[in-house]
């Protein structure tokens, strides 16, 4: 998806959030890195999101980790919103993973 939307690969990205993780063990509040993921249905699926918390809890699994709902507008507004069926879902496997800190948010744009 990261190559779709941008033409180049997302190694830089992950290697600096790896970097950036170390530091959440230096100040846990508030904490200096926060994850969030975009639920855009036809983009995000449950998949999706158990590669990224594994990849998360790899890093620190303490790392806040927020699902956000997604509402169309402007270029994507022939996107549906976020059911919410799908955010307790990636919810519940976000905390299989082992993540401790994964909440929703955007909770009123849920459909």
């Amino acid at each position: 998806l990261f190559f779709a939307l941008t033409g180049s690969s997302n190694n830089n990205t992950l290697n600096n959030f790896e970097i950036a993780s170390d530091y959440i063990k230096k100040r846990k509040d508030p904490p200096l890195v926060v994850a969030s993921t975009l639920l855009v249905p036809g983009y995000i699926d449950e998949k999706e999101i158990k590669k990224i918390a594994t990849f998360i809890c790899s890093c620190n699994p303490d790392i806040p980790y927020k699902l956000l709902g997604f509402h169309p507008q402007f270029y994507m507004n022939d996107f549906p919103p976020t059911s919410k069926k799908l955010a307790l879902s990636c919810l519940e496997i976000a905390k299989n993973c082992g993540l401790k800190n994964v909440d929703i948010g955007n909770k009123h744009l849920l459909i």
